[in-house]
């Protein structure tokens, strides 16, 4: 990222050491050779920093916890209907609380502020269970990933255009870090 000079880098809450890291990296070079060549990234962090995965740990596809774009409605349907809900509510009748719920941030994502207020009280007064929670969280999910899983179909049946515009990006991106790298280099008096 510093040698594409990017001044924002999108990131979930759990990377933000690692993109510190190379902040740092940023502040000692400049500090030792009195220059200034990088720019120092920011974190562009989301609404929701932090989703975790199906099963409630973090979401990783080595532990199979991950709602895909590739998983057909079918799959997803099947997935968050054996999400981990809120570990405090055993039985139907056990009121909720959406804060702690594995859920609720998928809701945030996907569920329209109406239906986000909806689900809030009537979890804490356990008039909906998990079950009708996670059905309409389908529905949600199911039709904002929609778009999105329409566009990735179009671009798997256009492998040539999709390398074209790979080979395109990585030539720009190339052009940038190999500047960045000989101003690197002017400033080490390489």
């Amino acid at each position: 990222m510093i040698l594409y000079k990017a001044d924002f880098v999108p990131v979930g809450i759990d990377q933000a050491p690692h993109l510190e890291i190379s902040r740092e990296i940023v502040r000692r070079f400049h500090n030792l050779y009195k220059k200034k060549v990088f720019i120092e990234p920011a974190a562009k962090i989301s609404d929701i920093p932090k989703l975790n995965g199906l099963d409630g740990r973090k979401m990783s596809k080595s532990y199979n916890n991950a709602i895909f774009l590739s998983d057909t409605e079918k799959e997803i349907k099947k997935k968050v209907q054996s999400m981990l809900t809120d570990p405090q509510r055993a039985r139907r009748d056990d009121p909720g609380e959406p804060d702690v719920c594995n859920l609720f941030p998928f809701h945030k994502l996907y569920s329209s502020k109406e239906m986000q207020e909806e689900i809030i009280p009537a979890c804490r007064t356990a008039q909906i269970g998990c079950g009708d929670c996670k059905l309409k969280l389908v529905d949600s999910m199911l039709e904002g990933l929609r778009p999105i899983m329409e566009k990735r179909h179009e671009v798997i049946a256009k492998p040539k255009e999709v390398a074209e515009i790979l080979e395109e990006g990585t030539k720009k991106a190339a052009k940038v870090a190999n500047a960045t790298l000989e101003q690197a280099k002017a400033s080490m008096k390489l």
